[in-house]
């Protein structure tokens, strides 16, 4: 797996905030701090029922207004991997790409310089710029494989 960002105490929260022109309030501090704890790919809805355990007052709206905002500020990615819903992670200190299951859903993070490096190559025999890329690959993982073949019995 590709480390993530460092973990979060709150005022290193409240740094990284003030550090991206970010004001600091009580909800935002609750909704990036599970987030950020979460360690996952977590969907808007999912971050909801976390925060909901520390803040039962804070709203699903508010939620997507802090996610908007985190993004648009270049502290979180927002990832749609093949379904209806955008899931958001930390945005990495190192660029990382991801296997995705089709029958669970999983994501794992992954870095492969070779890949980078092949990348960089193309674009640069291309007289080309790369702004921004990502690498999404999809399968089926070891456990879901599994459960087919004992079910196949």
């Amino acid at each position: 797996m590709v480390p993530s960002a460092d973990p979060l105490d709150e005022n290193t929260l409240v740094s990284r905030f003030r550090d991206s022109g970010i004001q600091v309030t009580p909800q935002r501090l609750i909704i990036a701090g599970a987030l950020f704890q979460s360690g996952k790919h977590i969907s808007a809805e999912e971050l909801y029922l976390l925060v909901r355990e520390k803040n039962p007052r804070i709203g699903l709206a508010t939620i997507y207004r802090t996610l908007h905002l985190l993004k648009e500020k270049g502290l979180v990615e927002e990832h749609r991997f093949n379904d209806e819903f955008s899931r958001y992670e930390v945005k990495a200190p190192t660029h990382h790409d991801h296997l995705i299951c089709i029958e669970c859903g999983m994501v794992v993070e992954f870095g492969q310089p070779v890949i980078e490096h092949l990348q960089d190559l193309a674009a640069q025999e291309r007289n080309f710029t790369i702004v921004s890329h990502k690498l999404e690959i999809y399968g089926i993982c070891k456990d879901c494989r599994d459960r087919k073949a004992m079910k196949s019995y």
